[in-house]
């Protein structure tokens, strides 16, 4: 107990646009801290987004058609009521993000230049120079957080277990425990907080092809199930069709903006193939997209998206960070075609929440990519991530406002000596072990077997983590998506079961899941408790 810091009794657990946007919602009627495993801006799938917020602010679009588009490409799973107030509180999140000076793309009558993308009915994203709205809105909210003498930010620390206490018959979130990279002989316990949001992000660094941060691994997730909340919808992980494929990682993105704009996809012998899948075409839902373009690369091809004709010269003006990547790896947008591939882009599962943001657990908000709000369904709508960010960013900054007592103590950052040291090098061998099964067998296409593999082999590794919190985390949240898409037995949106191809009415419905469910499963797997379980059945149960 060497060092101690006082920080403020809010605290927010991630610094992408969910977490800084809720921070400066909150800045306003209190103080807030905000953990941070980088530097602000680096590290933050939200920083990359090129595609846009999508917002019903054109003219003749409305929430209500955003909201239909919004059902009809979750695949079943959408909750309604959500979308539709999701929907109907874009334009407000719009005007905020242009208050914090987010320089949103205008004509000359100072009206919104908005993009198409797949599975819109309507132009409704709203974008800043064509393919840079994630890094402008990030800069922008940085520099107002800066500015923001009501908000802390603590950076350069990784969360890796919440901290629990019980308040008479009630278990409370009441702080969480940090590392340091570069202190690995102590843990940082931040204790006293009145509430802990979560904004960690996605399960990108799970995948060998990403198009997220590679230390984006689900952590949020894990440490919440394992503090005891629900998880809901693992199974449901969305690939990108166009990812580009020049052997980065993580993977450069050709955003959806592109096919919004006309281009096409092509194979090898530069015949177009999407009109053959699906009456839209490459503005087909992502999963139909990124299914087809993985199929063509399975069959032995090649798959590049053509934008010369559509895009052209003006490729560099209209869309500077992808034309960059491109000229970086040697490739002329303008004139060539773009070798892409599908990779991992967004979890539409994660920790459950109500419509105010609200976890399982008392003192727990979870909001942006790590939380399931029931607003992607099975597959979700392009451009809906930035959105429903600030939309329950907002939410959660409101309910904790009116629910949680304006008490004066602050919270304490305690260093603390570590009980064990990390072996960097085992560290990374495992995570790379991660990375390739969860890419071999819970990718674009499933099946019983390898999803079985997939989960023998996630568990020897967290059982050999050796007290390695990174390493255990990383592999509980591969399992909770392996185990989720094992028990979901049909085809559905971005969850494809090779062994049963066809979707099923009867399991149109969110699926929840605990830690103690997965861990009971995993044991009637191995046999541990089969015994007891069959004894008096002529046959064991079927625990597919």
């Amino acid at each position: 107990m060497s060092e101690r810091n006082h920080t403020d009794n809010i605290v927010i657990v991630g610094a992408g646009l969910a977490g800084l946007f809720c921070a400066l919602k909150l800045s306003a009627a209190r103080r807030v801290t905000v953990v941070a495993a980088k530097p602000l801006g680096e590290g933050a799938s939200s920083t990359w987004a090129q595609g846009g917020i999508a917002a019903a602010v054109g003219e003749g679009d409305t929430p209500a058609a955003h909201a239909d588009d919004t059902i009809a490409a979750g695949d079943g799973l959408v909750a309604p009521d959500i979308a539709l107030s999701i929907a109907t509180e874009a334009p407000g999140r719009i005007r905020d993000l242009l208050s914090y000076g987010v320089p949103f793309d205008r004509d000359l009558a100072g009206h919104f230049v908005l993009s198409r993308e797949a599975a819109h009915s309507a132009r409704r994203v709203v974008k800043v120079s064509g393919d840079r709205a994630g890094a402008a809105i990030m800069q922008a909210l940085i520099a107002t957080v800066r500015a923001t003498s009501a908000i802390t930010v603590l950076e350069g620390y990784v969360a890796d277990e919440l901290i629990t206490t019980s308040e008479g018959p009630e278990r409370r979130i009441t702080g969480v425990q940090l590392v340091r990279p570069d202190d690995a002989a102590a843990r940082f316990a931040l204790t006293g907080a009145r509430a802990i949001v979560l904004a960690t992000g996605g399960i990108g660094g799970l995948y060998r092809l990403t198009t997220n941060p590679d230390s984006s691994r689900g952590d949020g997730l894990a440490i919440a199930a394992r503090a005891g909340a629900v998880i809901a919808d693992a199974e449901f992980v969305q690939f990108h069709p166009t990812a580009i494929d020049i052997g980065e990682d993580p993977a450069p993105l050709a955003t959806e903006a592109l096919r919004g704009e006309g281009a096409v996809l092509i194979d090898e012998t530069g015949r177009r193939f999407m009109p053959d899948v699906h009456p839209d075409a490459e503005l087909a839902p992502r999963n139909v997209v990124a299914r087809a373009v993985f199929e063509v690369i399975a069959r032995g091809g090649k798959v590049f998206l053509d934008c010369t004709k559509a895009i052209g010269p003006a490729f560099a003006d209209r869309f500077p960070t992808v034309h960059a990547k491109c000229i970086a790896a040697g490739i002329d947008p303008v004139h060539d075609p773009i070798p892409v591939e599908p990779a991992e882009h967004y979890h539409m599962g994660g920790v459950r929440t109500n419509a105010r943001a609200r976890a399982s657990l008392a003192g727990l908000w979870a909001i942006g990519e790590v939380a399931a709000t029931g607003l992607h369904g099975a597959n979700r709508l392009a451009s809906n991530s930035l959105l429903e960010a600030v939309v329950m960013a907002a939410r959660a900054a409101s309910d904790i406002t009116d629910t949680v007592p304006d008490v004066a103590a602050a919270a304490r950052l305690e260093r603390q000596r570590a009980s064990h040291l990390p072996d960097f090098g085992a560290r990374q061998a495992a995570l790379a072990m991660v990375r390739e099964t969860m890419s071999a067998n819970v990718g674009v296409l499933r099946d019983a077997a390898g999803l079985a593999q997939t989960l023998d082999t996630l568990g020897r590794i967290e059982d050999a983590a050796d007290g390695d919190r990174i390493i255990a985390n990383a592999a509980l949240s591969a399992r909770f998506i392996a185990e989720a898409a094992l028990r979901r037995k049909e085809t559905r949106g971005a969850h494809v079961r090779t062994d049963f191809p066809d979707t099923d009415p009867a399991q149109a419905k969110s699926r929840t899941m605990t830690l103690a469910g997965l861990d009971l499963r995993r044991r009637l797997l191995s046999g541990e408790l089969m015994s007891e379980l069959s004894a008096g059945r002529d046959a064991p149960p079927d625990l597919g």
